[in-house]
């Protein structure tokens, strides 16, 4: 996954997130897929309405292309359809890894996501 400056800077400093103009939904996103081996940044908890344009304006301010998103909040469709508002489309599903282990296989737990396109 690509590394973002920023963030990585932000974190070894301590910085406030909202004081570095740093979305800390998005932050979370890319310390757990991070964490997961994912190469892309995968949201995997709630996006709330307020987050998707500084999460679409970082994604293009660093070159992210893609992004996935594996929460099934009930809020989903209208969080997509915002992102579509932004300029971003959906291009189907894919899936992901989560940092949690899968006690049967051993390995790191896969589940659907939906890829976007930023």
């Amino acid at each position: 996954m690509k590394e973002i400056k920023a963030f990585e800077e932000a974190k070894s400093t301590g910085a406030n997130f909202k004081e570095s103009g740093i979305n800390s939904t998005m932050y979370w996103a890319y310390e757990r897929s991070k964490e997961a081996g994912n190469d892309t940044i995968d949201f995997s908890e709630v996006i709330w309405d307020y987050d998707i344009e500084p999460i679409v304006k970082a994604c293009r301010a660093y070159g992210i292309n893609h992004i996935t998103i594996s929460s099934t909040f009930s809020g989903l469709i209208a969080t997509l359809a915002e992102f579509e508002k932004h300029g971003c489309r959906m291009e189907g599903l894919t899936k992901v890894k989560t940092s949690h282990i899968d006690w049967q296989t051993g390995e790191k737990q896969i589940l659907p996501a939906i890829l976007v396109r930023i």
